[in-house]
This record gives structure tokens, C-alpha cells and sequence, in this order.
């Protein structure tokens, strides 16, 4: 995969590349992003910005190619045809970029790609990503209990995911 991933109506994906590092560190290191992420230092991202199975994704506007996020996914060598979502972080907020941004990655996951089910963890208490996650058709499968060490006390992890067949009958809806 190089250059465009996906495009929808306003946003496009671009594969990430070592350039792109400054701006995903950035993004995910501001307090109001990091405190709903466990942030990387440059080293891990280097290190997994894309591999085989895995790859980092910049979120642009198509008009102005202004970033406006990142993704990270994983598991796309999976046999069992799961793709994980580690990573959406929207770096601009209540513009709508969160809804085109998951409804591409769905898009891209099972009309492109043909996985059978997409997934990704969040924190129990970031209701803005779980309301749209939710609104979007990914169901709570799980809840991991005091799952992260953040500093003196543990969090727990939401696990969310949407099987194919799911995202077909919405899309048809």
C-alpha cells in the first residue's frame, strides 16, 4: 500500500511516512489526547509505522491536505481476517472529521479489504469516542477490568467490534 488509502467525501487516508512521525507524536502526546491513549515515543512508532501486518495512517482534509488525525491498524495479515483499529486520534474536534473518519475505515476494512470483523479497545470513560463508536454500529463485546496501569491506578478498556455482516445490513439499512 503507498500513497492514498482511502477517500471519502472531505477525508482522505495517506500511508504515514518517517516525515509524518513529528505531527502523530504531537497529536498524540496533547493532554487531551494522551490521557484517552497510552502515547509512543518516537522509537515505537518508527518501528511499527509500517510493517506487514501493520500500518500508521494520516487523516487529511482532500481540499487543503491539512492533517486533521491518525490511524493506526493492525492485524492486517490476520488469517482469521481481523483488523484492529489501534489508533484513531482526530488532532480537529466537532467538525465531523470522528463519523467520516470511522465510516471509511469501515468502508475501507470490509468493502476493500474483505476482513470479517474490525475491533478496537477504549477507555470506559471517553464517552465521545464510545457514543460514536456505538452510533456507528460497533457493539460493546467486552469490558477488561483495571486493565491499565496509569500512574497510581488502574483503568479499564471498552472492547468494541462489528462483524461484516453488521456493517452490510447498516450500510443496506
Amino acid at each position: 500500500m503507498q500513497g492514498i488509502v482511502k477517500k471519502g467525501p472531505r477525508l482522505q487516508f495517506r500511508q504515514a511516512e518517517e516525515k509524518d512521525l513529528d505531527y502523530i507524536l504531537e497529536v498524540e502526546f496533547r493532554p487531551e489526547n494522551g490521557k484517552f491513549v497510552i502515547p509512543w515515543e518516537r522509537e515505537v512508532h518508527s518501528q511499527t509505522l509500517n510493517t506487514e501486518g501493520a500500518i500508521h495512517l494520516v487523516i487529511e482534509r482532500i481540499d487543503t491536505l491539512e492533517p486533521v488525525g491518525f490511524l493506526m491498524i493492525a492485524g492486517l495479515n490476520n488469517p482469521s481476517k481481523e483488523i484492529e483499529w489501534t489508533r484513531i486520534i482526530l488532532d480537529k474536534k466537532g467538525e465531523g472529521y470522528g463519523h467520516e473518519t470511522l465510516k471509511m475505515l469501515k468502508s475501507w476494512a470490509f468493502d476493500d479489504l474483505g476482513f470479517h470483523r474490525g475491533w478496537l479497545d477504549c477507555k470506559d470513560y471517553n464517552t465521545r469516542a464510545l457514543h460514536l463508536y456505538e452510533s456507528l454500529g460497533l457493539k460493546r463485546e467486552a469490558l477488561l477490568r483495571e486493565t491499565l496501569r496509569v500512574g497510581d491506578h488502574y483503568e479499564n478498556l471498552v472492547i468494541l467490534a462489528i462483524l461484516d455482516r453488521e456493517y452490510r445490513a447498516r450500510e443496506k439499512g
